[in-house]
């Protein structure tokens, strides 16, 4: 059965339908879900712990526990139904009471990870410790007919930023931006920040400046006609000159990911024919969650230095010794295809994991950071 799948705006980015490459299972991973229905958050993000119990809805088939749809499975307690395409795997009609059948011209429920538009459908897309999982109601894909119909412009999800602490009487800035499903966001004009005793609306450079009339724990949400409602931020609020009620959480998260090239050793020689063209490796679970993992590689040959540009897909000249790390995703497994081969000459090859409250991994000789060459 060939599907038609709606996309969220980006080519690669895709609602709720799994791809037919089936993922591979990974293990148990606390993760946060949120699900924002069309007038009303259904789910407000909450930590939950994926499990490796299976998923079956009403014996149409299995997905695996430690998968998004494991990840709904939870937050929902199994609340949540959809068509089973077979190798494709689960497609999400109805969360709660609230109902979008699969219909290229109608709203459906979108499904976004990290801040990004998923390329992968809820059951294709197996999360990992600190993942941050949103379904909302998005509208009918932006495109022109005859594919589709409608018209209606793709909705982003919306991100409020806040202080962890205030005091009354005292201004503080609030910041929103609309995402743009690629990892980018700009700031949102005209969004109203709500909460108790606050009600702001943003400028043109997403900001707004309240003042708390009264102590205690404040949660606010950002929301805006044609957006997503906002995840809540808790702000603790205190009296001047009283000691402030910070909201409880865990200690901060000081350590770092630590990232391993796997498949290319240091000092390693390859023959030309055998050059390496995959670059893998793995990155250990990290509680905050992995925001980016990086790389950078750099050539010497010939007494000339050389950078590799993702952008143009191949190496350009650069100063000996410098180094530019650009992102290849935020998986703990992570490979990054080379467009060829590499040439002769000696490689230096950096992989830096980051978290989500920018913890950094160190270069480490033969772990992180390999000299190799090819000859």
């Amino acid at each position: 059965m060939q599907l038609r799948i709606r996309s969220t705006g980006l080519a690669a980015g895709l609602l709720t339908l799994a791809c037919a490459a089936p993922a591979v299972a990974a293990g148990p991973a606390n993760v946060t879900v949120r699900v924002e229905g069309a007038a009303n958050t259904l789910v407000e993000e909450g930590g939950v712990t994926t499990t490796t119990a299976l998923v079956n809805k009403g014996g149409k088939g299995d997905c695996s526990g430690t998968s998004a749809a494991g990840a709904l499975e939870r937050a929902t307690g199994g609340d949540w139904d959809g068509p089973w395409y077979g190798s494709d795997g689960y497609g999400v009609e109805r969360i709660f009471s609230e109902a979008y059948p699969f219909n290229a011209r109608g709203d459906y429920w979108a499904f976004w990870v990290n801040g990004r538009a998923a390329s992968l459908g809820i059951c294709g897309v197996e999360l990992q410790q600190g993942d941050d999982v949103l379904f909302f109601v998005d509208q009918c894909f932006n495109a022109q007919p005859p594919d589709y119909a409608c018209q209606n412009p793709p909705v982003r999800p919306l991100a409020l930023t806040a202080p962890a602490s205030a005091q009354t009487g005292r201004p503080v800035t609030l910041s929103v931006a609309t995402l743009d499903g690629s990892g980018g966001s700009a700031p949102a004009d005209g969004a109203r920040i709500t909460g108790p005793g606050v009600d702001a609306t943003t400028g043109s450079d997403g900001k707004a400046t309240v003042t708390f009339p009264a102590a205690g724990q404040v949660a606010l949400k950002a929301s805006k006609s044609g957006s997503v409602r906002s995840a809540r931020e808790t702000v603790a609020v205190s009296a001047p000159g009283q000691p402030v009620a910070p909201v409880v959480t865990a200690g901060p998260d000081k350590t770092a990911p630590v990232a391993r090239i796997r498949g290319i050793r240091e000092g390693q020689r390859f023959k030309r024919k055998k050059a390496p063209r995959t670059i893998r490796g793995s990155v250990s679970p990290d509680p905050s969650g992995l925001r980016a993992v990086k790389l950078s590689l750099t050539r010497s040959s010939g007494g000339r230095c050389q950078l590799y540009s993702p952008s143009k897909e191949r190496f350009r000249r650069s100063k000996c010794g410098r180094r530019v790390n650009f992102r290849i995703g935020d998986r703990e497994d992570f490979s990054y295809l080379l467009p060829k081969r590499l040439g002769k000459g000696r490689y230096v090859l950096d992989v830096i994991a980051v978290d989500k409250l920018g913890n950094r991994d160190r270069l480490a000789r033969g772990r992180n950071r390999v000299v190799f060459f090819v000859r």
